[in-house]
């Protein structure tokens, strides 16, 4: 395989890898992710405040910790991402115009940047939100979800 090399996770063959990070040094590294959930009228009319309520709860606090596990959890659900202790992770929802913006932002000090943590973390916050207001409606489009910013690796991002 000509091109295999080109691709982290891929060794000389082809085949998948975890990158070796042993000789990289710990800096430390943050990541920013957001995911916009678009909420139709049914939804919106929960509205109260900053949080959504539904007979399953407050959406937005319910979110925010699924969030948080799911960025805990990333390697068990991204085989090839390494286990990290994270020193940091928080998850943001706010409303813009009929939007939930998910951000959710992760900091560790380590040899491999948090990027996957921050996206899995504002995916599953996401997904989260669509799950506690189905019932009201199946309209809701979960999009855009996408890095904003990471820090503390090769190269700097800021969107």
């Amino acid at each position: 395989m000509a091109n295999a090399s080109r691709f982290t996770h891929l060794n000389e063959a082809g085949k998948p890898q975890m990158v070796d990070v042993g000789d990289k040094t710990a800096t430390v590294r943050t990541a920013v992710a957001e995911s916009r959930v678009l909420l139709p009228p049914p939804v919106l009319q929960q509205l109260s405040g900053q949080e959504l309520l539904t007979k399953k709860g407050a959406v937005f606090q319910t979110a925010v910790i699924a969030g948080i596990m799911a960025a805990k959890k990333t390697p068990e659900l991204i085989p090839l991402c390494h286990t990290l202790l994270l020193d940091k992770c928080d998850v943001q929802i706010t409303m813009e115009n009929n939007e939930a913006v998910v951000r959710c932002t992760v900091k560790t000090t380590g040899k491999t940047g948090v990027e996957m943590e921050a996206l899995t973390g504002a995916s599953v916050a996401a997904l989260t939100v669509y799950d506690m207001c189905k019932a009201l409606s199946q309209e809701m489009v979960i999009r855009e979800t996408k890095l904003i910013s990471k820090t503390g690796g090769k190269h700097d991002i800021h969107r």
